[in-house]
């Protein structure tokens, strides 16, 4: 019978009631949001379903371990090159895109019909009539258009938007008007009104947005970061943002993390910043992907969301 570790901070109980809920066959089940006890008495199990921060440190210990389900989409934890990689990783995919959806054209929604601007107006009981944008006809350029990007790609579609794509490789998404790969990142950036980026931490991805993108970009274009902090040169952002090359940031992520108090961005008046929540884990969702993993993993199926460890994603 297999035996799984469910591995959490503060949510290990509600994650093993779910997981029970299932009636999952011939599967032995414990959960902890303690280290101590996951290293006494979870050295025997097969399979973690559990945070990657706080895998690492029970590697070395199981021995038994054959698969691991981390409850994020990002696996940098999981990554180091110190740490051993004679097992199965899946991630989260799949769940994420329509909360990403909300956050970006949340965002977007209240440039375009300048909310902020009409509430300073009703706060000063000033009737103002000024004309508000649109989405429509407007380029939206996404940095990555895996599983969250392709939802992104079809909400663009839904406001009436042309869509462009920059990946690696794949050409999947039946809603992106155009794809750019490798050396065509700058010719992707051209005249955007909206630049997303949505891409993972990678050697490939580090830095991948830096000046020479901002200045290839139009001035009236907003930049929105809900990837990794690690694809963008802050630096550059900030040059970009207090001359005004571009006309704002939306940013929840960020190279260090928490941003630093004396980080310039915080004081930027066209920067809107949130706090790595712009599509945080719903455990039904998560726990969801977790059941059906493991229905393959019983019956000897490929696993999805296979991660490969050298590419990082």
């Amino acid at each position: 019978m297999p035996k799984a570790l469910i591995l959490s901070k503060k949510r290990a109980d509600e994650y093993r009631e779910l997981v029970e809920k299932a009636n999952l066959p011939d599967l032995d089940v414990m959960a902890t949001s303690d280290m101590a006890e996951a290293l006494a008495t979870g050295a025997e199990c097969e399979i973690i379903f559990g945070e990657p921060s706080l895998i690492p440190a029970l590697l070395p210990e199981m021995k038994n371990l054959r698969w691991v389900q981390a409850m994020w989409a990002g696996v940098e934890p999981l990554l180091e090159s110190s740490l051993r990689r004679d097992y199965t990783l899946t991630n989260a995919r799949g769940i994420f895109g329509g909360l990403m959806s909300e956050y970006v054209f949340g965002y977007l929604l209240m440039h375009e019909r300048r909310v902020m601007e009409h509430y300073q107006s009703q706060m000063e009981r000033r009737w103002e009539r000024a004309e508000t944008g649109t989405l429509r006809g407007k380029t939206i350029g996404l940095l990555g258009v895996g599983s969250i990007g392709a939802h992104l790609a079809e909400t663009a579609k839904h406001f009436g938007m042309s869509v462009r794509g920059y990946t690696r490789a794949s050409e999947t998404s039946p809603d992106v008007d155009s794809y750019y790969h490798g050396e065509d990142l700058l010719e992707f950036a051209k005249e955007l009104d909206f630049l997303v980026s949505v891409l993972p931490n990678t050697s490939e991805t580090r830095q991948l947005v830096d000046k020479s993108v901002f200045d290839v970009m139009s001035p009236q274009a907003i930049f929105v970061n809900v990837g990794r902090g690690s694809a963008v040169n802050e630096s550059a952002l900030v040059e970009a943002l207090q001359s005004k090359r571009i006309a704002g940031a939306v940013l929840d992520v960020f190279q260090t993390e928490p941003l630093p108090e004396n980080s310039p961005l915080w004081n930027l008046p066209n920067v809107f910043i949130t706090y790595h929540t712009s599509a945080r884990t719903v455990p039904t969702d998560m726990t969801s992907i977790f059941i059906e993993n493991y229905m393959r993993y019983l019956h000897g199926k490929e696993l999805k969301y296979i991660v490969d460890f050298k590419l990082g994603y």
